[in-house]
């Protein structure tokens, strides 16, 4: 089997994860994922809605497996230009608030400027607000960003170009530690599109021939719900969600290994996939937990729910603290990159 460039994939989540990609403005890291397939050899193009098809073609089109990542992430919009200078925000994808209180961000915008700030609550000093500020709600409607700028009214704001409607991208904080734990905002799911390019690098570079031919599919609105509900290749027959899997209480999943989804919300995945992605896992001593997700949904669901007449699939590195900070280890995402070219493979 192929093998994985694990220094490659590591740098590409990185560049992944630094690059912003809020749903609904993900073309930066879109068009990386694009120069990355192109640099490998591998055909492009784009859907109407703007997600990546890449394209590694097989010693037979019928029957082409899918495997898609997501590349949008959580983030917010500006809902509101505050008379003090400050700025109200509406969530983009679900996340609790207490997640982003303290955190860095940047509003890109419409002419493109990136103007600094922090997320912060309408009571944030205890020494102003004493009991209040440890009480507030976390919610939207008691959160708002203090901009790094000399801004006190809406005319101020104004004058950055800031507008309703403007993007909002929280700061990754993405570090690499010495053990091979990546801690960053948005694994969800940069991690396993990072898994993709670092397959199909292995796949293309080997000179095999996959028996079928193999789409990538970057989409960009898996966070709202409707990422792969459109535009997969029509002769897709497998498709593979690569989306991380979430670990907690009552979980099995871990971030050493790659997590098999056995059924989440949506309900279950395809038995055949599974049991095939298990007897891969078991043939080449790659690492792997099974595992159920009650508040999960992927885009193969997505694509399952619009009508595609597909068999899904979901695998993907195990990723700690799923919405907030998330943590997981290089382990985890080489297991998931060595999955991923075994079932292309057969």
């Amino acid at each position: 089997m192929p093998t994985i460039d694990m220094s490659y994939l590591t740098d590409i989540l990185v560049k992944l994860c630094t690059t912003p990609s809020v749903t609904g403005n993900t073309r930066q890291a879109v068009a990386l994922c694009e120069t990355e397939f192109r640099q490998m050899g591998l055909a492009t193009r784009y859907t109407n809605k703007g997600a990546l098809i890449a394209t590694l073609e097989g010693r037979s089109s019928d029957g082409a497996v899918t495997f898609s990542g997501h590349v949008d992430t959580l983030g917010a919009m500006v809902k509101e230009l505050k008379s003090n200078g400050r700025l109200a925000l509406t969530p983009i994808g679900g996340y609790m608030m207490n997640a982003v209180e303290g955190e860095r961000c940047w509003v890109e915008t419409s002419g493109g400027r990136q103007v600094s700030g922090t997320i912060l609550t309408t009571k944030a000093s205890t020494h102003v607000y004493s009991a209040e500020a440890t009480k507030l709600e976390r919610k939207p409607e008691n959160m708002e960003i203090r901009l790094d700028e000399k801004v006190s009214n809406i005319d101020d704001l104004r004058q950055l170009g800031i507008e309703v409607g403007d993007f909002i991208a929280f700061d990754p904080r993405t570090v690499v530690t010495s053990a091979g734990f990546i801690k960053s905002r948005h694994l969800d799911d940069k991690a396993g599109v990072a898994c993709i390019l670092a397959a199909a690098r292995a796949l293309s570079g080997s000179g095999q021939c996959p028996p079928r031919t193999v789409h990538f599919f970057i989409s960009n609105y898996e966070e709202i719900g409707h990422g792969a509900s459109a535009g997969i290749p029509q002769e897709t027959v497998d498709f593979i969600a690569v989306d991380m899997g979430a670990i907690g209480s009552g979980q099995t999943s871990d971030e050493y290994t790659v997590s098999i989804c056995a059924k989440d919300s949506s309900g279950p995945y395809t038995l055949e996939i599974r049991n095939k992605l298990v007897e891969l896992c078991r043939k080449n001593n790659i690492p792997y937990r099974l595992d159920i997700y009650p508040y999960y949904g992927s885009d193969a669901s997505a694509a399952v729910r619009a009508g595609a007449d597909i068999r899904t699939g979901l695998i993907g590195p195990g990723v700690d603290a799923s919405h907030a900070h998330e943590r997981t280890h290089q382990e985890a995402l080489e297991a998931t990159a060595r999955l991923i070219v075994a079932y292309a493979l057969v």
